[in-house]
């Protein structure tokens, strides 16, 4: 069943022409028996040419809505001026009037309306029937009118449902289309995301390292156990440095947090001590104090607090000098978190703390104030009077609307 409900949805005029056939051969042996009845007064040639057009009108429908109307409408006015009676031929108008209001052109339809309408009473017309009063005729004119009037109604209801369905299927593209940009979005803002992550991790791990080295190979003759500190310091932070770059870029590369249910750990405040113990490691000197009643914070709001203090400590050790220290300040309001860093280096052109570095690479404050702005904050950054640099960033529990 399923296999010939797919034949005819494949091939719709090879079915039209089935029917058109049969159609015929039911008018030919309709008009074979009415010849020999006196009140048929059309030759069979006459009747058998019409009703070869309309069956023609019938196996084309579909592919020739619009010119098969028309050719339904002129062969109608031939039966009238030939004088063929109506015969179960005629059957085809029905068909094309269903037809162009399923399928056709607007003006076709109305047409096919208009022709429904006055079909009967011309027929009624020129054939009138016998012994028939007024109210009789106009009974019947009634009755043959009223197929014509369901057929045009049931085709332009078809018409209605299928542009409705048409425009949900529109919609369900558009729908999706809006959902494969939306996910592109989103997989561009986890890319930039981690391209900050990143250059956190590298540019702090990295600079602590160079630090580490430059001082094992100052003291490497003098102090052997100070350089084997230094190397040691080196190596767990390399250790580290490269463990968060597998993690992250594991994440770019195959997608595994999405489909693990693994995400990539973050650094939160509290890591911020360690953060510090490795800064005064590699030979910063950083005084550090938290301010208020330390609480559970957002997970967000500790991602950027961290990050802002691990780039403004890598940006002292770069553009510091060789004595310069620093301070850290972390202050708990009751809406939200302070964060104030300062140091007294020779400083720097703020246009390299914009970039991240003297090769004009990286994110430098420009990723600080990325990430301030995704939690609605606010940040600061400038020489201090006096020298060094300031960063001052104030973090809302909740982003402003």
């Amino acid at each position: 069943m399923q296999r010939l409900y797919d034949f005819l949805r494949r091939h719709p005029t090879g079915v039209d022409s089935f029917w058109a056939v049969v159609l015929f051969g039911l008018s030919v042996l309709s008009e074979a028996n009415l010849q020999g009845s006196p009140a048929h007064r059309a030759p069979l040639a006459a009747a058998v040419a019409v009703s070869a057009v309309l069956c023609f009108v019938v196996a084309l429908r579909r592919r020739f809505p619009e010119p098969m109307l028309l050719v339904a409408l002129a062969t109608g006015l031939a039966q009238l001026v030939l004088d063929v009676e109506t015969s179960v031929a005629d059957f085809a108008m029905l068909v094309i009037a269903y037809t162009v209001a399923t399928m056709g052109a607007r003006w076709a339809s109305r047409l096919a309306l208009v022709a429904s309408f006055c079909a009967a009473p011309m027929a009624q017309l020129r054939w009138p029937a016998e012994h028939s009063s007024l109210l009789g005729r106009l009974a019947i004119v009634v009755f043959q009118t009223v197929p014509f009037a369901l057929a045009w109604v049931l085709g332009d209801s078809m018409r209605t449902r299928r542009a409705y369905f048409e425009q949900l299927e529109e919609r369900a593209a558009r729908l999706e289309q809006e959902r494969e940009a939306q996910s592109k979005v989103a997989v561009a803002a986890e890319r930039a995301r981690i391209a900050r992550e990143l250059h956190d991790v590298v540019a702090h791990n990295v600079s602590v390292m160079v630090v580490q080295a430059d001082g094992a190979a100052y003291v490497m003759d003098t102090a052997p156990d100070q350089a084997r500190t230094a190397l040691e310091t080196i190596s767990s932070t390399g250790r580290q440095a490269l463990a968060e770059m597998r993690r992250l870029l594991g994440v770019l590369r195959t997608g595994e947090h999405q489909e693990g249910g693994e995400y990539v750990p973050q650094p939160d405040v509290e890591q911020i001590d360690e953060l510090i113990e490795q800064c005064r490691g590699s030979g910063l000197p950083v005084d550090f104090k938290v301010e208020g009643t330390p609480r559970p914070l957002p997970s967000g709001v500790e991602l950027t607090a961290y990050r802002i203090v691990q780039e403004a400590l890598t940006n002292t050790r770069k553009h510091g000098g060789p004595n310069a220290g620093a301070s850290v300040r972390l202050v708990y309001f009751d809406d939200g978190l302070g964060l104030l860093v300062e140091d007294d280096g020779k400083g720097a052109p703020q246009e390299l703390y914009e970039e991240g570095g003297a090769d004009g690479r990286g994110h430098g404050l420009i990723g600080m104030r990325e990430r301030v702005g995704m939690v609605g904050g606010t940040l600061d950054a400038g020489p201090r009077p006096g020298g060094g640099f300031r960063i001052s960033a104030l973090l809302p529990l909740k982003p402003a609307h």
